[in-house]
């Protein structure tokens, strides 16, 4: 085998491991998704742009997934379009369109279109792969029935809008042929009125309507701390409300899509995703992974710090089987762990164990050991360690033991600079002293609580 032949077989296997790890890293969330609702907001901005055809294409690729899709279509853009090419200014108030009947004919002109468009792209399922030209059966109708704004602070909407009632039945016989069902920012009402109406609106009440297990805002803009420029991967509904009332809480561009987050959240969404669709593969980043690319936002914290229960001995032993093999933690086996289990704590993010520690009591000396404090690799820093620490050291003080110590024979710095002190053997309960490995030679910090 020449030089050449040997590089090209290192990239191929390269490449084969990577697909192989993303793969099993994608499959469970694959398979969670299969049969549930998700209804996705996407912005008329979006649908001009040359890169749509590829956001189609992911939206016909969790099609095949069995993922049940509702799309909701915005069409601003489009509309104010069609009015300069009748020389007419685009009217707005308090941020809401005011649709006159001019107005109306280029709402329906672009809803129409739009809808038409969006079709045409999906009957293609995915360009150059196997599913090319397996047609995707899409549904749209009067899905949405609609009242008339009406007059606020002395200005008409005319023909402007708000949602009355999703037709909930209909969209799920639609879903449960597996169509995908698209929704346009038009609304009817049982006297045959049309109405133009916020797509975010529409997204929005039909996820609360379907019981939707996420809705999904794809927007320009990442979300943005306003305080640092961050992207926030996730909040619950109550830190996003306190957000909103700060000055800077987040970059203005995402508010109105955590409005409608928060909105539909309260009302049984179970987590709301806001995005930047311009990332290329967002959905499916944000969908397939554990961390994704853009922002959730849930009644319950993403990630939490729980008791662990012995169902977690499977995700505490992948955390610290390697660290065992390295020498760091002493071996610990599955039946061993399961009998102390309710000495442990974990943090789970999106049902997967990220980090744990124990806590193993010595009453009669008032004493507590920290041990097994592992994070996962992709996981460590932001402040999960002191985190479990400081848990820890507040169920030690719950208890009544006073002082903390930790056997370890390469992260004694760590407890150093968290005011743990070196101290001797002797200084342990008896208990601890005599099951002391002196081949591993640990060293012993000590805090008092």
């Amino acid at each position: 085998m020449n030089k050449v032949e040997a590089r090209n077989n290192t990239l191929v296997n390269d490449e084969t491991s990577a697909y192989v790890r993303w793969f099993r890293g994608s499959a469970p969330y694959i398979n969670a998704h299969r049969g549930k609702t998700f209804v996705i907001y996407f912005g008329g901005e979006a649908v001009a742009d040359s890169r749509f055809p590829t956001l189609l294409h992911d939206f016909a690729l969790l099609n095949s997934l069995g993922i049940r899709l509702v799309l909701v279509h915005g069409i601003r853009p489009q509309i104010d379009g069609r009015l300069g090419h009748r020389n007419k200014a685009a009217r707005y108030h308090a941020g809401l369109r005011v649709t006159d009947t001019e107005a109306l004919e280029c709402v329906k002109e672009a809803a129409g279109t739009v809808r038409v468009e969006i079709e045409a792209l999906l009957s293609m399922g995915l360009a150059n792969s196997p599913m090319a030209g397996a047609r995707i059966r899409v549904t749209s109708g009067n899905f949405v029935a609609a009242r008339p704004v009406g007059v606020r602070d002395g200005v008409d909407f005319q023909h402007t809008g708000e949602v009355r009632r999703i037709d909930e039945s209909g969209i799920r016989a639609a879903l449960d042929r597996g169509d995908v069902v698209l929704l346009s920012a038009v609304g009817y009402s049982p006297t045959g009125e049309i109405f133009n109406l916020r797509s975010e609106e529409v997204a929005t009440a039909a996820a609360i309507a379907l019981k939707a297990d996420k809705l999904m805002l794809l927007g320009e803009e990442d979300c943005l701390s306003g305080h640092n420029g961050r992207l926030m991967r996730q909040l619950t509904t109550a830190e996003a409300q306190a957000r909103l009332s700060e000055p800077n809480g987040f970059n203005p561009g995402v508010i109105p899509d955590i409005e409608a987050a928060i909105h539909a959240c309260s009302q049984g969404v179970k987590r709301t995703h806001t995005l930047n669709w311009q990332i290329d593969g967002a959905l499916l980043l944000e969908l397939l992974t554990r961390d994704g690319v853009g922002t959730l936002i849930s009644q319950t914290p993403f990630e939490n710090m729980r008791p662990a229960r012995v169902g977690d001995v499977p995700g505490i032993l992948d955390l610290i089987v390697p660290l065992e093999q390295e020498g760091v933690l002493v071996a610990r086996s599955r039946e061993r762990l399961e009998g102390e289990i309710t000495d442990y704590i974990v943090i789970e993010r999106d049902g997967t164990v990220i980090g744990c520690a124990a806590l193993h009591d010595f009453p009669d000396a008032r004493m507590g050991e920290l041990a097994c404090l592992v994070l996962h690799p992709d996981y460590r820093g932001c402040q999960r360690g002191e985190r479990l620490l400081a848990h820890i050291e507040q169920l030690a003080i719950n208890r009544l033991i006073s002082q903390l110590f930790v056997l370890t024979t390469q992260t004694a710095h760590w407890f150093r600079e968290r005011g743990f002190e070196p101290a001797d053997i002797e200084e342990l309960p008896s208990s601890r002293r005599e099951a002391y490995n002196t081949q591993r030679n640990s060293k012993v910090l000590i805090k008092t609580l």
